[in-house]
């Protein structure tokens, strides 16, 4: 065939993406995730400033939105850095410029032990991690020094305690001094602190049932902070807390530093908690445009299945139009019904906008997040964000 008359190649999602910038929402294909950057922007200085104000350290959870670049936007507001629980995602943010990372989780096997330590031994960024074993210390300090690791380029070690969460962490008080003992043996390991997260907590849904929560949890920490101080090691920092209980772990005066993360998205299971009084208001921000495709006398069909959209802490909430209610149409589709008799459905070919269930796996199922500015209804695609950490799960 002559070349003049060959088909034109179509372009890749990635240039798509990038051709949307400047034109409307109504031009972004479905389905797609969106972030409203105006109130994404509100929920980023809310945290900021509530963090100045109590004199505490932000340290975000960035496996919440694996964006190198909504990372170096949150440590631009304040933040000394953020948190991944991977090896791979500390690995991927540092690569794309993010200087400050903590894997808040325990790593034991040796080829994600390498990685990290070449990341350490060539990367400009802080690197710290999580412990809850003899074999964790000894493990990590054997990588680092495989890698040719040297004394000055010690990599932070934290204690992780089991405050409540049943899963991962040493018991609060002795257990915790022993692994500070033999970190200390190690030059290329620093004691850092204590981690003493409360994932369980979070979506309590009754405040006083959160409030109970976070009292053990601190009770547990401070024991253990005073077991480390009598054995003549000092705990540099209780780092933890997250999005639905971290002003619990402020008035506690225990933790320094917090990690909550989904405060910048919010998602659909945040919004079924009862908000507790003193805590900051965060907006949604994270929302999944789709299109009705289909329509039946008492449903419409949109083509957001779960593939689009995580399903594991509850079914999307619809955002827009109101008074309708998402149900599971499976991988490719969502049943849309009217919340109440006599509420319109929408038509073939109309917009709707869901907000994800769990706004961290939801993430993971996308390469990129095209950021609106001007609201959803009639604001313009200002710029699109990778996901750069996306199925970083080693």
């Amino acid at each position: 065939m002559n070349a003049a008359f060959e088909p034109p190649r179509p372009h890749t999602r990635w240039q798509r993406a990038h051709a949307l910038i400047g034109q409307g929402v109504a031009a972004i294909d479905t389905p797609s995730l969106v972030i409203d950057l105006d109130a994404m922007e509100r929920n980023l200085a809310h945290m900021a400033a509530y963090a100045r104000a109590h004199g505490l350290r932000l340290r975000p959870h960035a496996k919440m939105h694996k964006s190198a670049e909504l990372a170096r936007l949150q440590m631009a507001h304040g933040a000394v850095g953020v948190c991944v629980q991977k090896t791979d995602e500390a690995l991927a943010l540092a690569h794309a410029g993010v200087t400050d990372v903590y894997i808040s989780n325990e790593v034991i096997a040796h080829p994600k032990l390498q990685r990290l330590a070449e990341g350490v031994r060539d990367l400009p960024t802080r690197f710290g991690i999580a412990v809850d074993s003899a074999a964790g210390v000894l493990r990590l300090a054997s990588a680092l020094l495989d890698a040719d690791v040297r004394g000055e380029e010690r990599i932070d070690v934290f204690v992780e305690i089991d405050v409540g969460q049943g899963r991962c962490g040493v018991p609060p008080g002795e257990p915790a001094v022993d692994l500070a003992r033999l970190i200390a043996q190690h030059p290329v390991l620093r004691f850092a602190g204590l981690q003493a997260y409360h994932g369980g907590a979070q979506h309590r849904r009754d405040p006083g049932e959160r409030a109970q929560a976070i009292a053990e949890a601190a009770w547990a920490a401070a024991l253990t902070r005073e077991r480390l101080q009598a054995a003549g090691f000092p705990v540099p920092l209780i780092t933890g807390a997250g999005t639905g209980t971290f002003t619990l772990e402020t008035a506690s005066h225990v933790w320094g530093e917090l990690q909550a993360g989904s405060y910048l998205f919010m998602d659909a299971d945040y919004a079924r908690n009862e908000a507790a009084p003193q805590a900051p208001v965060f907006e949604h921000a994270l929302f999944v445009k789709t299109q009705v495709m289909s329509r039946a006398a008492r449903h419409a069909v949109c083509d957001a299945g779960h593939k689009s959209h995580a399903i594991d802490s509850g079914l999307p909430a619809v955002w827009s139009p109101p008074g309708l209610l998402f149900a599971n149409g499976g991988d490719e589709h969502g049943l849309l019904r009217a919340a109440h008799p006599g509420t319109p459905l929408p038509a073939l070919g109309d917009t709707v906008w869901l907000v994800p269930g769990h706004c961290d796996p939801t993430v993971n199922l996308h390469d990129f997040m095209l950021g609106v500015r001007g609201g959803l209804a009639s604001g313009q695609v200002e710029r699109v964000i990778r996901v750069d950490a996306r199925g970083a799960l080693g």
